[in-house]
């Protein structure tokens, strides 16, 4: 029986690429930054999921995402910097992200009615400024039982380590009472496969997995989830 679920936050319970958005364009008005390029936010979003996939793998650091790929998108469009600008600026965007707050349709309905009958977590490989910030202006923490994030951890999800240091916080070691809900394949839905507990793919753009990971549920709206918990439990 289920008891506990994990949630991730960024493009699940919440709507990243809005917030994403809004805080680089906060961030290109604060710093007089020109970009006229149109496609400037989606190369944006391409460079940075780069970057994220890289820390997925192991390959480089922390702080080699929340820098680097700021270092790379300025480069790409000339724009003038030295190493104060990027780590203002990523700062800047790190708060920001934390302010704007865009839940997806009916996430808040489903943690609210789930709230009653399981323990429910956010775990996150999100900088600590940005998910403290986003966990409490969206009053996340008055529903959430608590908040794993991989900074305070000292491992970033799909490791299993991470997983298994959070079983240890919990108290239960027992992998059927646990599922993850998430929006990356490679990522969330990875690290589940890696923790050995169930999971379900929140997939709202209906995407094909051309990859060998496993997923239990595949979803496209939030709603369904309590549904399939009510089978789960069956």
């Amino acid at each position: 029986m289920i008891k506990y679920i994990l949630w991730d936050i960024d493009n699940t319970l919440l709507n990243f690429d809005l917030a994403e958005e809004a805080s680089m364009i906060n961030g290109f008005e604060k710093f007089e930054i020109k970009v006229t390029d149109e496609n400037a936010l989606p190369n944006y979003k391409k460079i940075n999921d780069k970057y994220w996939k890289r820390l997925e793998n192991g390959e480089i650091d922390r702080d080699e995402v929340l820098l680097g790929r700021f270092r790379e998108f300025f480069t790409k469009y000339n724009i003038d910097y030295d190493d104060n600008l990027v780590e203002n600026f990523n700062l800047n965007f790190q708060k920001e992200l934390g302010r704007q707050v865009f839940f997806h349709d009916h996430a808040k309905e489903v943690l609210n009615e789930l709230k009653n009958n399981y323990k429910q977590y956010a775990v996150t490989n999100g900088s600590k400024i940005a998910q403290t910030g986003k966990i409490t202006n969206s009053g996340l923490d008055k529903i959430l039982d608590d908040v794993f994030i991989s900074e305070d951890l000292g491992v970033d999800k799909p490791n299993k380590a991470f997983f298994d240091k959070i079983f240890e916080k919990i108290g239960s070691t027992n992998k059927k009472e646990y599922i993850l809900i998430g929006d990356s394949l490679t990522s969330d839905i990875r690290g589940a496969n890696n923790a050995a507990i169930k999971n379900i793919w929140f997939n709202p753009n209906t995407n094909i997995n051309e990859t060998k990971i496993k997923v239990d549920f595949d979803i496209k709206d939030l709603s369904e989830v309590p549904v399939i918990l009510k089978r789960i439990d069956v």
